[in-house]
């Protein structure tokens, strides 16, 4: 028995990076998974893994949180045995470029606006409803440390994520009457696919960005996310900061020669 066993868990963003590594460890707890990402194929192969592996009941869906009817429809068409969602994991997001904001591409900000913000606010206005009836349920936001302090030509995704962290803060304070749990897991330096779509897949700008220092993994986060998930019921964790030990701040990191 998982510690998670039974417990429906919604994952948006899972098909890579940090939603594909909770996927993981939540489906070796024994949760039954509703994974959806924009990549459908990729999620396909998940799932085919994971019942293998861990005999998990898994449903997939191509989703873009960014499209409020889809994220609309998707939570009310699930089926009977789907609806009751015990965990939401609202993982989808994404930087894009990092230039000056003076010069940067405005289509840029749309795309981080519309995922990171807007997009995290419509599937949590489709779920949360939900667990407000039922009085139970946790929401877990993957944060940043890009929202606790901006930096040089960060300024959008920052916001962003300072957005991200507002909204955890405030959801926390309309659910707490309702036995619901609010956590938010804000890595600093994680090596996944992050870098290459910030830098539209120039690869060798991305793996800079990891230049000299050990990252964190998607593991390392994702097992922060079941840390917060499989706590016992009287306990929330509020908010969880994970850096690289070779990272002191959004601006400080030392760098191996």
């Amino acid at each position: 028995m998982g510690k998670l066993n039974n417990k429906i868990v919604f994952i948006t963003g899972a098909s890579s990076g940090i939603g594909k590594a909770c996927s993981e460890y939540f489906a070796a707890e024994g949760a039954k998974l509703i994974l959806t990402a924009r990549r459908e194929i990729l999620l396909r192969e998940l799932t085919e893994k994971f019942n293998r592996e861990y005999n998990t009941d898994a449903i997939i869906f191509s989703l873009d949180v960014r499209d409020k009817n889809s994220v609309n429809e998707l939570v009310n068409s699930l089926p009977k045995k789907w609806k009751n969602i015990d965990i939401l994991i609202n993982n989808a997001g994404l930087a894009k470029g990092l230039n000056k904001i003076y010069e940067d591409d405005i289509d840029n900000w749309e795309d981080m606006i519309d995922t990171n913000v807007k997009g995290l606010l419509y599937v949590t206005r489709a779920i949360v409803p939900g667990m407000v009836d039922r009085k139970s349920g946790h929401v877990i936001n993957i944060g940043s440390t890009a929202g606790h302090e901006a930096y040089p030509k960060g300024h959008v995704y920052c916001a962003t994520k300072h957005a991200v962290n507002a909204i955890t803060k405030s959801l926390r304070m309309d659910v707490v009457d309702k036995n619901i749990r609010v956590s938010t897991v804000d890595p600093g330096a994680v090596e996944t696919n992050f870098s290459n779509v910030r830098f539209f897949g120039d690869k060798e700008k991305a793996k800079n960005v990891y230049k000299g220092l050990t990252p964190l993994t998607a593991e390392d986060v994702a097992e922060a996310v079941l840390f917060c998930a499989t706590r016992p019921p009287h306990a929330n964790i509020a908010e969880i900061i994970l850096m690289p030990t070779q990272q002191a701040s959004a601006l400080v990191f030392h760098r191996n020669e």
